[in-house]
């Protein structure tokens, strides 16, 4: 993490190192009346120092991050919801209108580009800390490498969705908002952010009771194939706990292309459509309904769709919100 010397950044250079505070120095001796010596922290603060591997990257943290750059839509509500907009000098890249409880806090936070700022424009912020979303916020192609970040002084952070050891669970997620918590020193709103989600799953659980799950085919995109949810992302489980089977969990990926054959010989009974983009969620429909291949797809006959937000249906504070709008429309009798 990178320090001030009279309020100036410590260079990364030890010859730059050096001439600053000679430079320092020569400021404070020409005073006429001595500086106040500059205050210092009193010990690191608790829980620090911090080591944590993300995706294959590790961290020492000294002290909670202070100058911290959200992109990507759950990235950027996980820290909102741990209240840390304070710490928060920019954000980027939403896929859908930020929830409403975090719109004030949002509002206050310089967004740095609508989709991924470049390297110029992420440095620009003067951040010491960048949470991404997906592992494309740190394209090396585009100049913003986790390891070029990290030569010039700036930590970094994956969503563990992106480096999974097994399919992603629930629990997942709120390790993923624990983690993040303990970065910025704050364990215990995290704790309480991870039991309010387990609350609402648990409520869609008893709900649900022992109901038989639905056979789900996930249409994100594609026209002449399918992409879909594959068996290693929480699209997988977010199916499992709404009352479904997902056709394509033998997928040993968060996301996959499928031929429109294969969906039609596993018959799904619901189609659940993910909302985002300029493809609208009637032109989606409109498409389904006209293919040839799906023709006699249960689904298609009973026009048995159900819709959700991309932006919940990737590992974040919306998980359990999304879990039980999925339940409502999957097994909608069993939430009367």
């Amino acid at each position: 993490m990178r320090g001030t010397v009279d309020g100036m950044p410590i260079p990364a250079s030890p010859r730059a190192l050096v001439a600053l505070l000679v430079t320092s120095a020569l400021v404070a001796g020409c005073a006429s009346t001595p500086a106040p010596a500059a205050e210092q922290p009193a010990g690191a603060p608790a829980g620090f120092p911090l080591t944590v591997v993300s995706c294959g990257v590790s961290t020492t943290y000294e002290r909670p991050p202070r100058r911290a750059v959200a992109l990507n839509q759950h990235a950027t509500e996980i820290m909102l919801a741990l209240g840390l907009e304070k710490s928060m000098v920019g954000t980027a890249y939403l896929d859908d209108a930020i929830l409403p409880e975090y719109k004030a806090a949002y509002d206050r936070i310089k967004v740095l580009a609508k989709e991924y700022p470049s390297f110029e424009a992420l440095l620009s912020a003067e951040p010491d800390f960048v949470y991404g979303g997906f592992e494309s916020a740190f394209d090396a192609k585009e100049g913003r490498g986790r390891d070029v970040l990290a030569r010039s002084g700036i930590d970094t952070h994956v969503n563990s969705e992106e480096c999974p050891n097994g399919p992603v669970t629930a629990a997942q997620a709120e390790e993923e908002i624990r983690t993040i918590g303990r970065v910025f020193g704050v364990g215990e709103r995290a704790e309480q952010q991870a039991g309010a989600m387990r609350t609402v799953l648990d409520g869609v659980k008893k709900r649900l009771g022992d109901v038989d799950p639905a056979k789900v085919f996930v249409y994100d995109s594609g026209d002449k194939t399918a992409f879909t949810a594959g068996g290693a992302g929480i699209g997988n489980e977010m199916i499992k706990l709404a009352g479904g089977a997902n056709l394509f969990a033998d997928l040993p990926k968060a996301w996959g292309n499928v031929s429109f054959e294969q969906v039609a010989e596993r018959a799904p009974e619901i189609i659940v459509i993910y909302d985002y983009g300029q493809t609208t969620v009637e032109a989606k429909k409109k498409f389904l309904l006209a293919s040839p291949a799906l023709k006699d797809v249960p689904a298609i006959k009973k026009q048995r769709f159900a819709v959700l937000p991309l932006s919940s249906a990737v590992l974040g504070v919306r998980v359990p919100a999304g879990v039980e709008a999925l339940a409502r429309q999957i097994h909608p009798d069993r939430f009367k």
